[in-house]
């Protein structure tokens, strides 16, 4: 997978800036990175605490960006810019304090055009990464809400097995439409990693063998799905038996486009979606990759707190290769 992801980035040289430059696993990957050569890191931080704690880690990253707020040039382009994007929500002063901070200044390198991707939450939470893109990136033309999905990853029968699951991560509850735009954006974030998606709009009931809310909200999300998106294959509403397994698929839904192939699970809602990955990573043998980000403009991730530098340098490939 990954192998293919570099080629991406190895012909189309793109920038990552990660807003925690002094953390040891950043600079870990940062420095893999540069080995590399095919995706630039930008490191948030002060010089001093930068380059300290590669010398201390024996990290090379000589010839790197190193981004301070403190110091940044740009920084009364950037807060006059940040200014112009909360629209009168937040002052000068206000704008300033936040770029201040890793989070907020990183995301605005990205808006600027400085940087085309941005990597954080090594140190910081979930809401402290997405909240900035909220507020200053912003999502795509014609989407509402920002999304996740996992890709799915194990080695079988000599094979490579791919899957993509979405919303595990930010969605808690969401409408009818929401489960639409996650089932678009899933979607391309498949095409991305090499999936012809095949999409599962995924219930308790199959083609109306249950009843209720729920049922109706996937069966309505799966019909605008198709009509908002007619080249996708896509149907519901399915249980998981007849999205994966063709025997079941020919009892309850046959002629299904998806039925007993798909590759793409759309849950109904965090709850299902969550237990669904982990399912699949502790006893299926998955590796999960994610949560990757959906709906903004600019490719921006958010990493666990108790990430490893090998999980680092990942999400930096699957972030930029995003764009």
């Amino acid at each position: 997978m990954f192998e293919n992801l570099i080629e991406v980035l190895k012909n189309d040289p793109r920038k990552i800036v990660f807003t925690e430059g002094p953390d040891p696993r950043i600079l870990e990957a940062a420095a893999r990175l540069k080995q590399g050569g095919f995706l630039t890191p930008i490191l948030v931080g002060t010089v001093e605490e930068v380059t300290k704690a590669a010398a201390e880690g024996g990290f090379d990253i000589e010839g790197l960006e190193i981004a301070d707020p403190a110091t940044y040039p740009e920084m009364d382009e950037m807060v006059e810019q940040m200014v112009e994007l909360r629209k009168g929500k937040m002052t000068a002063e206000q704008c300033r304090e936040a770029l201040s901070k890793g989070n907020y200044f990183g995301t605005m390198l990205v808006k600027m055009g400085k940087a085309d991707a941005l990597l954080g939450g090594a140190t910081y939470s979930t809401a402290d990464t997405v909240r900035p893109a909220l507020q200053l990136v912003k999502t795509k033309p014609g989407n509402n809400i920002v999304s996740s999905s996992f890709i799915m990853v194990r080695e079988k029968d000599g094979e490579t097995e791919m899957l993509a699951m979405g919303d595990c991560a930010i969605n808690i509850k969401p409408s009818e439409d929401d489960l639409v735009e996650i089932a678009i954006e899933t979607a391309k974030t498949a095409a991305v990693f090499g999936l012809d998606p095949k999409v599962a709009m995924l219930s308790y009931s199959t083609m109306g063998s249950g009843a209720g809310e729920d049922v109706d909200k996937v069966r309505n999300a799966t019909a605008k799905v198709k009509e908002q998106a007619p080249d996708l294959a896509v149907d519901g509403e399915l249980q998981f038996d007849a999205a994966v397994s063709p025997v079941v698929a020919k009892t309850k839904c046959k002629g299904s486009p998806v039925a007993g192939q798909a590759n793409t699970f759309i849950f109904p809602d965090i709850n299902a979606g969550n237990i669904g990955y982990k399912i699949a990573q502790r006893l299926g043998g998955f590796d999960a990759y994610g949560p990757v980000m959906q709906g903004l403009n600019a490719p921006i991730n958010d990493l666990s707190r108790g990430c490893n530098a090998e999980e680092v340098y990942q999400m930096a490939i699957i972030t930029a290769a995003l764009k």
